[in-house]
């Protein structure tokens, strides 16, 4: 049925004529086209025909669906809003002169290097593909879903097509409503300004789009530094710009319990604030508005490690070492890797009734079908502070910290999965399995393994036993490194002079871990799945960068994942080469350059990445004038 768009434009009008100038303010790229969507489709055929008038009020065809009529107006409204003029053109850069030769003393003669420049012709600028075409008028937009019941569930079909054609017919198929929201997205990056009041398309294109992997996600911590609901709202905007579909939410943290529950309402008496909770309706408003863009959103209150906040409130007894001194200090005796220590007190009874009690409500509120348990850094020597695992050694003299684990395990795992809290799915940090000192004898195969250490090694451990894995490998996608150190009185600083040789100060990790800083680049280029079989790619669900919130709140937390995460959502949808296998980040400069901009105009506080000078000078800020420099593990 043909409906019309809805909104402060109550009426669709038949498509206006819209006099298309010359746009001469418009470089082309090789293509003959200024735009350059992120993430780049998988497939994208641009055509000869154009430019193409886009009006204010296209006609559209769509079934009714309210998550369907609502996203498409949200484009609509955009395109309208913003009648984006593009920021960035990509072309070669200009054919340079040889090198003079070199003036004053000489040095001694070296071998000649090659001469990147014996390949100018490589290098030179291409001209616009002239439009010598009649203008062509969008007349009507057709869209199709084929399955409009499909739930928002991981694995769900996010394909779609785009057509637009020289009769000025745009076609959107999808065989899910979750796919028609990407398209929408892809349309509102194809739209531009025609220099006057008018909007336009550069050409008639095809595209035949799908992600790479099901899950696409970031993970933000609210637990360490409270996210204001309208912050979160607006990372979750972001996420769905670029087609990234899940919120980690990682909720609480042995530093805050910010989540109210009616079970027990006392633990929010370890929230920061009054300010600073997550109410009931709250939760619902963040859900509510993900899944209106496609975005899951995945909670995860961690345990048994870092937990001491909310559940001190509940009863002391169930949270071990919560008053030691961490001892970074005097290391035999650490109880944390970061302050406030505290884990659940694995072998006390009552933790499995608290536990029981509060998955209940939290599984109730979050629909999806994936839980995160956490199970990440635990600490032997916290259970020290514990009577009931003290007493528990004693009583099984040849147990280990495995066997500890696996008791955990065995009482929890039961009440994650149980059919009356919903059956979920459950993730676990790599640690239950992987862990060298804590981890469980026996993981079920069906439990989810996010790896952060060890880069693909611990990635490949797991998919090599079988498990499904979701990579946020630090060395490449934890967001929160490379700002130096948050704890205080720290004498490692106290160093004036570089002796030469490394240390904490000079060229060591200055205070941040996970050093150095992730730019966009090391993400991108990250192939997580380097030298797995074919099998073990089958194992790979997808990614998430992680922005620990150590240093991060609702004011920094758009420049501390903007760009950067536009990049990764790139790599995870369709990839970082091109279609001869070589590493594209060339291309993506531009590309991401663009997005960023996109994204401070819609009010999203993204750094920049390069001067504005490279913006309009394509390549000449590049390191390499070779199109495709060797890098240490791809030779192409």
């Amino acid at each position: 049925m043909k409906i019309k768009s809805s909104s402060k434009r109550l009426c669709t009008i038949v498509s206006k004529t819209l006099v298309i100038l010359s746009i001469n303010f418009l470089v082309t790229n090789v293509n003959g086209v200024t735009v350059n969507p992120l993430p780049k489709p998988q497939v994208i055929t641009w055509g000869e025909k154009g430019p193409i008038s886009f009006p204010e009020e296209p006609i559209v065809s769509k079934p009714e669906n309210d998550i369907l009529d609502f996203a498409w107006q949200r484009a609509i409204d955009r395109i309208i809003e913003e009648k984006w003029e593009p920021q960035t053109i990509e072309a070669e850069p200009p054919p340079y002169p040889p090198f003079p030769p070199k003036i004053g003393p000489q040095p001694n003669p070296a071998k000649k290097k090659r001469d990147f420049f014996d390949r100018r012709s490589d290098f030179k600028n291409k001209k616009p593909i002239p439009n010598s075409t009649p203008n062509i008028h969008l007349n009507n937009v057709e869209i199709t879903i084929k399955d409009l019941n499909a739930e928002l569930q991981h694995g769900v079909d996010e394909s779609y097509e785009l057509n637009l054609n020289e009769d000025g017919k745009l076609t959107i198929i999808a065989p899910t409503v979750w796919g028609a929201l990407h398209a929408f997205e892809t349309l509102t990056q194809l739209v531009i300004s025609d220099g006057k009041d008018g909007l336009l398309i550069e050409r008639t294109v095809k595209i035949k789009d799908s992600p790479l992997y099901p899950h696409r996600g970031v993970l933000l911590d609210t637990g360490r530094n409270f996210y204001p609901v309208k912050d979160i709202l607006r990372t979750i905007e972001a996420l769905a710009w670029s087609k990234l579909n899940v919120l980690h939410w990682h909720i609480v943290d042995s530093q805050s319990w910010p989540l109210q529950l009616k079970s027990y309402k006392e633990m929010t008496k370890d929230a920061y604030s009054q300010r600073e909770i997550y109410r009931p309706k709250d939760v619902q408003t963040i859900i509510r508005f993900a899944r209106e863009r496609g975005v899951r959103v995945i909670p995860e209150l961690d345990m048994p490690g870092h937990s001491r906040a909310g559940y001190q409130q509940i009863d002391p007894n169930l949270v071990a070492c919560g008053n030691s001194w961490w001892s970074n200090d005097d290391w035999q005796h650490h109880t944390a890797v970061e302050p406030p220590p505290g884990q659940l007190d694995i072998v006390n009874p009552n933790t499995y009734k608290v536990i029981k009690n509060i998955f209940k409500e939290v599984a109730a509120a979050f629909p999806d079908k994936l839980y995160h348990a956490g199970f990440d850094e635990l600490q032997q020597y916290c259970y020290a502070y514990s009577q009931y695992v003290s007493n528990w050694f004693n009583q099984n003299s040849n147990a280990t910290y495995q066997d500890l684990a696996q008791y955990f395990l065995d009482r929890a795992y039961p009440i994650f999965t149980a059919k009356e809290n919903g059956g979920k799915r459950i993730i676990m940090w790599e640690d239950v399995f992987l862990s060298n000192d804590f981890a469980a004898k026996n993981v079920p195969k069906e439990v989810i393994l996010q790896t952060w250490n060890e880069g693909i090694n611990n990635t490949k451990k797991a998919v090599e036993n079988g498990y499904d894995v979701i990579v946020s490998s630090a060395d490449w996608f934890y967001l929160d490194c490379g700002f130096g150190g948050w704890v205080g009185n720290d004498a490692r600083y106290d160093q004036n002079i570089n002796n030469g040789l490394t240390t904490f100060n000079f060229g060591g990790n200055g205070g941040s871990w996970c050093n150095p800083y992730k730019s966009w680049q090391r993400i991108y280029s990250y192939d997580f799945t380097f030298n797995f079989t074919i099998e073990e790619k089958k194992h790979v669900l997808g990614a998430e960068v992680a922005l620990w919130s150590e240093q991060s709140d609702g004011v920094v937390v758009d420049s501390k994942l903007w760009p950067r995460t536009a990049a990764f959502a790139e790599l995870l949808w369709s990839g970082n080469r091109d279609e001869k296998g070589r590493k594209r980040y060339r291309e993506m400069q531009q590309r991401i350059n663009e997005f960023r901009e996109r994204l401070v105009a819609r009010g999203v506080g993204a750094s920049p990445l390069q001067p504005k000078w490279c913006y309009k000078h394509p390549h000449e800020c590049d390191l390499y004038l070779d199109k495709f420099p060797k890098g240490f593990d791809n030779p192409i």
